[in-house]
């Protein structure tokens, strides 16, 4: 597309959809739920109607990315498809329901609409009224990208709180199965797995009361095909966390971890003095006694020592 000829009919007046033009579109939702599904469907048929009802335009297949986050481009297949298609002059427009849809990221959004138009594809934001190919969508572009990325912030900071007064009000955060334990979603309780529980407590006596080492556990139960919830064989290294969760004598563990950047979503891991740990035995059966579990890490940290 001559990106000259198209900004001088727009200067004179005339509007993007009387000039002939083969367009596209995309369409992306974060979620895999039924209310976004529904949202999916809405935007493409909309897309292709408003597309196809113009007798000036050309209709080429539209780019969907299904639950994915707008934060990271290189995820969404369909998006970087439709960035190689648009080099290979496949297409002259884009329409998209809103920046936030193409990218949350204010440098992303900048650095592929820029590309587009070195390969003469504009874009056409829908919500936003933004027009790539008019030399003043720049700066609108840039101030609706900074507030698109400035809400994911805020969710994640929503988030985070959201996950710290869950824990002050009891609830159990953190995987719905671990070995020994199925989590029920109804009760927010820990059930107890009875044939795995057999196992825990008798790797718990085995290293704890006699001079068996965490490696010749992992050989006797490799021996024995006694697997862990991946279907893989016990290690030295997953045994020292089997010993060390707080879960198994009846303890809630949380906060091990956090969210240090929203953007690229980098996870640190905490320091034990800032875990939330405290007892709860109602939601979690203990499947070993306070014993066993302090006998057992005593002698795993006198080991490590």
């Amino acid at each position: 597309m001559d990106l000259y000829k198209i900004r001088q009919e727009l200067n004179l007046g005339n509007s993007l959809i009387n000039i002939p033009l083969r367009v596209t579109y995309y369409s992306r939702v974060s979620t895999d739920n039924i209310n976004q599904q529904s949202s999916l469907i809405n935007q493409k048929t909309h897309f292709e109607e408003m597309i196809k009802n113009n007798h000036k335009w050309q209709y080429v297949d539209g780019y969907v990315d299904e639950g994915i986050s707008g934060t990271t481009d290189t995820k969404r297949t369909n998006f970087m498809k439709m960035i190689k298609d648009a080099k290979e002059d496949k297409f002259d427009l884009i329409i998209t329901k809103e920046i936030s849809r193409f990218s949350r990221n204010t440098l992303d959004s900048i650095k592929y609409t820029r590309e587009l138009l070195t390969y003469g594809v504009g874009i056409l934001f829908v919500n936003d009224n933004i027009n790539t190919i008019l030399p003043d969508s720049e700066l609108r572009l840039t101030i609706m990208a900074s507030l698109a990325q400035d809400e994911i912030r805020r969710l994640s900071e929503r988030v985070k709180f959201g996950m710290k007064e869950s824990i002050k009000k009891g609830n159990i955060l953190g995987n719905q199965k671990i070995y020994g334990y199925i989590k029920d979603k109804n009760s927010n309780k820990y059930l107890i797995v009875n044939s795995q529980s057999e196992t825990i407590r008798r790797i718990y006596k085995l290293y704890s009361s006699t001079n068996i080492s965490l490696c010749e556990i992992a050989r006797i139960l490799k021996k024995e095909n006694i697997k862990t919830n991946n279907n893989k064989y016990f290690s030295a290294s997953s045994l020292s966390r089997l010993i060390r969760n707080p879960k198994y004598k009846g303890y809630y563990v949380g906060g091990k971890s956090e969210v240090i950047d929203y953007m690229t979503k980098k996870v640190t891991l905490l320091s034990k003095d800032k875990w939330l740990i405290y007892k709860d035995q109602e939601r979690i059966p203990p499947i070993v006694s306070e014993y066993l579990w302090n006998k057992a890490n005593k002698k795993l940290n006198k080991s490590k020592n």
